[in-house]
C-alpha cells in the first residue's frame, strides 16, 4: 500500500514536470532571462532618445548594435537584474531589491565604461564633474535610480511579464525565441568584432585576413561613428 502511494506520488510529480516543461519559459531560465534583456536593450534605447529629443530638441539614435534598435547596456543591466534578483524576488523585502538592484546598475554601468574604454579605446559616456561620480564611469545619484529602477522592474514588471510569457503557445514562442536569439547573437558579434577592428585599425595594425579587410571596407571609422554617434575615441 505504502509502495504504492509512493509510486502515485512520483508519478504525479513526473507529469506536473511535464506540464511545466510545455510552458513557454517556465520559471526562472534562460529562455525569460534572454526576453528581458531584449525588453531591457529596446526601453533602454528608446528612453536615450526621448530623453536626448527632450533635452536637446534634436533626434539622435542611442542603439548600441549595428543593427536594429537596441542598447546592451541596458539590456545587460536588466538581464543581471534578472539573474540575481529572479530567484526568492517575492520573498525579499523592497529595500534589499532597491540596494542589491542600485550595486548592480552601478557595478555593471562601470564595468562597462572600463572595457570600452580599455578594449576598444573609445567611450560611450563620461561623467567627469558631475555630483558624486565614480571615476567618471558611474555616479551615486545614477545608481540611486538604477536601484530605483531595478525595483520596478523586479516588483512590478517582473511578476507581470513572466505571467503573460507563460500564455504564450510553447511551439510558437520556441520559433520566435530562436529567431531573435539567432539574430541578436550575430548582431553582437558583428558589432564587437567591428569595433574591436576599429580599435586595431586605430593602432595601425593591418587585417590578418579577407574578414579584416571586409570589415575596414564595410564597417569603417566612418559607419560606425555615424551609427554610434555618442561613441567618440578615447584622448
Amino acid at each position: 500500500m505504502k509502495k504504492q502511494i509512493k509510486e502515485n506520488k512520483n508519478s504525479e510529480k513526473k507529469n506536473t514536470k511535464k506540464e511545466k516543461e510545455k510552458i513557454f519559459a517556465y520559471g526562472y531560465c534562460f529562455k525569460k532571462i534572454f526576453i528581458f534583456f531584449l525588453i531591457g536593450c529596446l526601453l533602454g534605447t528608446y528612453y536615450e532618445e526621448i530623453l536626448n529629443l527632450i533635452r536637446t530638441g534634436t533626434f539622435s539614435s542611442r542603439q548600441g548594435l549595428i543593427y536594429g534598435p537596441f542598447s546592451p547596456i541596458y539590456g545587460v543591466g536588466v538581464a543581471i537584474f534578472v539573474i540575481f534578483l529572479g530567484r526568492r524576488n517575492e520573498e525579499r523585502t523592497i529595500f534589499k531589491t532597491w540596494l542589491y538592484s542600485a550595486l548592480i546598475g552601478g557595478i555593471t554601468e562601470f564595468i562597462t565604461s572600463l572595457i570600452a574604454d580599455k578594449v576598444f579605446g573609445v567611450e560611450f559616456w563620461n561623467y567627469e564633474g558631475m555630483f558624486l561620480n565614480i571615476m567618471g564611469r558611474t555616479t551615486i545619484p545614477f545608481m540611486i535610480f538604477w536601484g530605483l529602477g531595478g525595483l520596478v522592474l523586479m516588483k512590478v514588471v517582473y511578476p507581470f511579464i513572466s505571467k503573460w510569457l507563460h500564455k504564450i503557445p510553447y511551439k510558437v514562442g520556441n520559433i520566435i525565441y530562436y529567431i531573435v536569439f539567432s539574430f541578436i547573437l550575430i548582431d553582437v558579434i558583428l558589432t564587437y568584432s567591428a569595433l574591436g577592428r576599429m580599435a586595431l585599425r586605430n593602432n595601425g595594425v593591418e587585417p590578418f585576413t579577407f574578414v579584416g579587410r571586409f570589415y575596414d571596407k564595410v564597417y569603417d571609422n566612418e559607419f560606425l561613428y555615424d551609427k554610434f554617434p555618442i561613441m567618440r575615441p578615447k584622448d
